[in-house]
Order: structure tokens, then C-alpha cells, then sequence
């Protein structure tokens, strides 16, 4: 069947009874078409379903039949010869039934793919057109967005305005009738007379590039002229040295400091001009001058020059830098440190004469990258001073200016930005370098014109000419009001420290003549051992004991009794005065925790000091509080009640006529 099925069949002719055959060449085609048997024609006209349903009944009945042949063998009769053979032919026609069915089958299969095709390429065309008709839409909508998005060289000149137009322009170029309803129009107009206007500025400017060629040959004769008169200026100001010597007027040497004067930073610069102006106004001892290198000064704000190797210079350095040794993580971070904290080549140094020619020293720097200044500090004078232990820390840098305005103690930068500064390179704080550096005190800022608001941090905070002038005057008096309290101090703590109080002339009417209680030690103490003192807990907890104070302790004896004073010394001595706690060891151990009595001592060298300050600008009130302190204590053990149940004299003879028995503003009797 299958091999039926693969041959090309022919088609089978049908053969009718009519005429001869001449006639029927005679006929038209459609019926010469009709003679000829086609099973593809036939296809058309039959009924698959009624095919499937004539399929279904052939099956049956070829069933049926080979049932019975079946059985008529099985049977074996000779009579049942002729009705196998009859029922085998019947068979084979149902065979032949089925063949023809499977040909339709086939033939309707084809039809379907055929049409299947012919719709698929029906559809695919219309696809194709599809994305034809779908490109061109693209293709224009770009180019309509192209057209859009298009920008006229006339957008980028800023024409004048509207009214400005018509006031300014002729008629002939505005053509109001026309523009003022034609914005197109307008704009050519509008461009017309951007063209004008041009043509005349092109003319106007080739007037003033004449004009200015004339002025800068004026200028170089001027020029050549100033350059003849160099020479003579020089030999000028060389010739009158001589007489700036004799006049004190050094016009040539300030000449040459202005001129260093002008590769200071901005901050140093104004702190140089003010401290000059202040000085030729109101301080004469007071000199300024410039230090360090002047060509680093001019090296760091040179251009870098362009490098153009050949490429065989650079894959040599390629080869070196892939060679050489990265360095490590901590080496980095030290390099970025020092580069952080990298000074000017310049400073400003500010001496700043005293009493007894005694000066100190101020080195003014700047840190660049960290946009702050510092200041170094040191003393000299005129005579050797006597080396006193407990005066170690009184001309001390660390200590010298500390606090010389409240809270100012310079351990923190005053550039809110500088900490953001150190988290990157690992710096906690900037007071592990104030030694190498100096000290970042805020009045060191002001005096070189820098602010850093808290409130309204800036980005960028720049030299105040104003602000370093508001504060030049203040600082200079408040500089040489330390300095000269220190070395008073120091003269004092020589006497201190062998025994003997100075009291001076002037104030000798304060005491009486004759002080039985004597000073036998004067030494410094440390700003722990003074948190440990019983007797200091009142003054810690007030807050008037700070790492930034001075400590020292003093012990005073008058027989069995002994009294020893923590002596709390503020930076700001003497306008604010001394702070003394007490503690008496005689008949036990006394303080203003369990005695009133030594309160009310406390109360009389601590709070009522005043008429102990003496004379302007009252250096001498910390030992005149210590003779007082004797004096009271004398008055105390004097006027203690004797204990009669204890055979033999007092110890204390009153010997004193006490004129106050009371102190005034305190209720404890002395």
C-alpha cells in the first residue's frame, strides 16, 4: 500500500459512450476537462466527516468478514469453500474501499499544508509591511524630534529684550507693522540689530586697541625712565644709612621686611601689618620681623612644570616603580600626617619688652592644610634669675599663656574642620603635637584675623584685617600683664621656698609688727596629689580646681601647731586671686569641714583680699595672703581657750592687741 501510494498515480480516464472522437475534440474544454477522472477534484466534493463515518462502517464490515472467514475455517466444511472466497473478495473490495480513503486523507493533509503555507506567507508579507510601515514611523518621529531639539546659533546670543528693541532700534530695521505679529519676523529683526550694534562695538573697539598701543608706549618710555632712576635711589638710600642710624629710622630695613612681608600667608601677612601699626603706634618695645625661608615661601606657590617624557623614559620608570618596595600602610598614614600638619617656611616673631628688660619671645607659625596658627613662646632676662624648685612650671611654655583668655587653654584646634581633617589620617587630637607645632589658642587666631563660628560653620574662613585690630591691643597688655605677674612670682617663690615671705614696704601697714607664726615650706604639687587633700574637696567640687591652674602647698608651724595651705594659683594671678584651703593639726585635725574657726581663716586670706593687693598691679597679694595667714594664725591659737584641766603655763601667750575681734563679713571671732 505504501508502495502504491509513493508512485505518481496517473489520472485514470473516463471513459464514456458518445460520438466519435472527432466530435468530442470539437467540445469546449470545460467538458474535454470532464472526460478525465481526478481524485484531488473529487477532494472538494466529498464530506470528510461522511468520509470518517464510511471509514468507521468499512472497518466494521472488514471485521465482520474476516470474522466469519474465521470461522468458516475453523469449521472445516468442503461446502464453506465458496463462501470464504466469496467473502475474500468482498474484503478486498472493502480493502480497496479503505486505500482510497487513506488517498483522500493524504490528498486533504496536502490541501491543509498547502493552504497553512499559503497563509503563513500571506501573513509573513503583511508582517514584512508591518515593520516597513513601523521603521518609516521611527525614522520620522526622529527626525521630527531632530527637527524639535534643534538649536539655532541665534539661541546662544543674548539678544536685548523686546522693549529695549523697538525703543533703541531704527524703524527701518524693527519694522514694527510687521514684527510685533510675526515672532519669526521679529527675531530676524531682533538679530539684524544684534549685528548692528556689533558692527559699531568692532569699530569702537579698534579705536581703543589704537588707543591703547599709544598709552602702552607712553608707558614703556615711563618705564625707561623709572628704570634710569634705580640705580640713583639705590646709591641714594645707601649713602643716607648713616643718618637712619643716627635718626633710629631704618626706612631701608622695613623695606626689606615688607618685601619678605609679601609671600606671608594671608593669616601671618595681617598679623604682621597689625603688630607693625600697633607697635609704631602705641608700643615702641614692641618689634616684629620675619623668619624662615623666602625662596620655599616662593616654591610653593610656583605652577608645576609640565613633564614630557619620552615613552621609553616612562616604561623605565614603570619598570622602577613595579621594582621598588610599596610602602606599608603605617609609613603612608605618617606621610599624610606630616603633610597635614606641614608648616609655612615663614613665621612672624613678636618681642614683647617688659620690666627690667625682660622679653618675650613669640613665634608666630601657620599651618597650611589645617588652616590655623600657632605660637611658641620663650623668655629672656637681663640678669640670670634664681633657680627656685616650686617656680618650674611658672615660665614654663606649656603653661606661660595658658588661659590667658578664659577657657583658652590651646590643647584643641579651633577649626571645626580639622577634626573631619584627623579621623582620615588617624590623629586623635592635636595636643600630642603642640610641642613640635605650638599651641592653637583661639586669641593667636584672632590676632591673625580668623573666626571659626560654632553656630554657622564656613567652608572657607579668611584673613579679617578689622578683627586682628579689635584684639592687637588687649592681647599686647594681656601678654606683658602675664609676663611680668610670672616674674614676680618667680622672684617670690626664691623667698618662698627659703623661709621668708617679701612683703613690701607699701603694704607693711597691713600686719603687725611683731608675727610669731613662720613659714617653713613652699613647694609645688601636682594637680593629682591636690585631688587627694582632704581639705580640698569643697574647692574641687566648686569647680575652681582645673588641670590648667598651678598648685602648690605651704606650711606654716608656730610651736606644736602646724598649718598647711593648698594653694590653688589661677593662670589669670593676680586679677583673680588665690584660692586657700587649710587644714591645722594641733589638738587633732582641723578643717572647714569641723571647724568654723578655720573657715572663717579661709574666708579671711581667700575672700576679703582685696585690701591685701597692695599697690597696681598688686604682683604681691599671694605673699601678703600668706602673712596674713600667719597673722591669723597667731590670733587664732592665741585667743583658743586654755584647757585648765592641763597643769603648766599655755603654750600661746596672747601677745597681740587684736583691733578686730571680729572679721568683717564673717561670724567666726578670731
Amino acid at each position: 500500500m505504501s508502495s502504491d501510494s509513493s508512485k505518481k498515480r496517473k489520472p485514470k480516464v473516463i471513459r464514456t459512450d458518445g460520438g466519435p472522437q472527432e466530435g468530442k475534440r470539437n467540445r469546449p474544454d470545460a467538458d474535454q476537462d470532464a472526460k478525465y477522472y481526478s481524485e484531488e477534484a473529487e477532494v472538494d466534493l466529498r464530506d470528510p466527516n461522511k468520509d470518517y463515518e464510511f471509514y468507521k462502517q468499512t472497518c466494521q464490515e472488514l471485521q465482520r468478514l474476516m470474522a466469519e472467514i474465521q470461522d468458516l475455517k475453523s469449521r472445516g466444511s468442503k461446502d464453506s469453500a465458496a463462501e470464504i472466497e466469496d467473502r475474500r473478495s468482498q474484503s478486498c473490495v472493502h480493502f480497496m474501499t479503505l486505500k482510497k480513503l487513506n488517498r483522500l486523507a493524504h490528498i486533504r493533509l496536502k490541501k491543509a499544508r498547502d493552504q497553512t503555507h499559503e497563509a503563513k506567507q500571506k501573513v509573513d508579507a503583511y508582517h514584512l509591511q508591518l515593520q516597513n510601515l513601523l521603521y518609516e514611523v521611527m525614522h520620522l518621529q526622529k527626525e521630527i524630534t531632530k527637527c524639535l531639539e534643534f538649536k539655532s546659533k541665534h539661541e546662544e546670543i543674548e539678544l536685548v529684550s523686546v522693549d529695549e528693541f523697538y525703543s533703541e532700534a531704527p524703524a527701518e530695521i524693527s519694522k514694527p507693522d510687521i514684527t510685533h505679529n510675526d515672532p519669526h519676523q521679529q527675531t530676524l529683526s531682533r538679530l539684524d540689530w544684534e549685528l548692528e550694534q556689533r558692527k559699531q562695538l568692532a569699530e569702537k573697539y579698534k579705536k581703543c586697541l589704537a588707543n591703547k598701543e599709544k598709552i602702552l608706549k607712553e608707558i614703556e618710555v615711563k618705564k625707561e625712565y623709572l628704570s634710569s632712576l634705580q640705580p640713583r635711589l639705590n646709591s641714594i638710600m645707601q649713602a643716607s644709612l648713616p643718618v637712619q642710624e643716627y635718626l633710629s629710622m631704618p626706612f631701608d630695613q622695613a623695606h626689606k621686611q615688607y618685601e619678605t612681608a609679601r609671600h606671608l600667608p594671608p593669616p601671618l601677612y595681617v598679623l604682621f601689618v597689625q603688630a607693625n601699626a600697633y607697635g609704631q603706634a602705641c608700643d615702641k618695645k614692641l618689634v616684629v620681623a620675619i623668619e624662615g625661608s623666602v625662596e620655599e615661601a616662593k616654591a610653593l606657590y610656583k605652577p608645576p612644570e609640565d613633564s614630557q617624557d619620552d615613552e621609553s623614559d616612562s616604561d623605565v620608570e614603570e619598570e622602577q616603580t613595579t621594582k621598588r618596595r610599596r610602602p606599608t600602610l603605617g609609613v603612608q598614614l605618617d606621610d599624610k600626617r606630616k603633610e597635614m600638619l606641614k608648616r609655612h617656611p615663614l613665621s612672624v616673631t613678636v618681642d614683647l619688652k617688659c620690666k627690667e628688660d625682660s622679653v618675650l619671645h613669640l613665634t608666630f607659625y601657620y599651618l597650611m592644610n589645617l588652616n590655623v596658627m600657632t605660637v611658641k613662646t620663650k623668655v629672656t632676662t637681663a640678669t640670670e634669675m634664681t633657680t627656685s624648685i616650686s617656680a618650674g612650671d611658672l615660665l614654663s611654655p606649656d603653661s606661660l599663656l595658658s588661659c590667658l583668655y578664659p577657657g583658652d587653654h590651646g590643647k584643641k584646634t579651633p577649626n571645626p574642620a580639622n577634626q573631619f581633617q584627623f579621623d582620615k589620617v588617624g590623629i586623635l587630637t592635636l595636643n600630642d603635637y603642640v610641642t613640635e607645632l605650638g599651641y592653637p589658642y583661639v586669641w593667636v587666631q584672632k590676632l591673625g584675623g580668623l573666626h571659626f563660628p560654632k553656630d554657622q560653620p564656613q567652608h572657607v574662613v579668611t584673613a579679617d584685617n578689622s578683627l586682628s585690630a579689635s584684639h592687637m591691643e588687649r592681647t599686647m597688655k594681656l601678654l606683658r600683664t602675664r609676663l611680668e605677674s610670672r616674674l614676680a612670682l618667680h622672684k617670690q617663690f626664691a623667698s618662698l621656698e627659703h623661709g621668708v615671705i617679701p612683703v613690701s614696704s607699701e603694704c607693711q601697714h597691713l600686719f603687725p609688727a611683731k608675727i610669731v607664726s613662720r613659714l617653713v615650706k613652699w613647694a609645688a604639687l601636682t594637680y593629682e596629689d591636690y585631688l587627694e587633700l582632704s581639705c580640698t574637696k569643697d574647692v574641687v567640687e566648686a569647680g575652681l580646681a582645673e588641670d590648667t591652674h598651678l598648685y602648690y602647698m605651704a606650711v606654716i608651724e608656730r610651736g606644736t601647731a602646724k598649718l598647711q595651705a593648698a594653694v590653688v594659683l589661677n593662670p589669670g594671678y593676680s586679677s583673680l586671686p588665690p584660692i586657700f584651703s587649710l587644714c591645722l593639726n594641733w589638738k587633732g585635725e582641723k578643717t572647714n569641714s569641723n571647724d568654723d574657726n578655720i573657715r572663717a581663716m579661709e574666708s579671711e586670706v581667700t575672700v576679703y583680699y582685696k585690701e591685701l593687693c597692695g599697690p597696681k598691679p598688686g604682683y604681691q597679694l599671694l605673699t601678703n595672703q600668706l602673712q596674713r595667714l600667719c597673722v591669723v594664725l597667731d590670733v587664732y591659737l592665741e585667743t583658743e581657750s586654755h584647757d585648765n584641766s592641763v597643769e603648766g603655763p599655755k603654750e600661746f601667750l596672747q601677745e597681740k592687741m587684736c583691733l578686730r575681734l571680729v572679721s568683717y563679713g564673717t561670724s567666726g571671732q578670731l
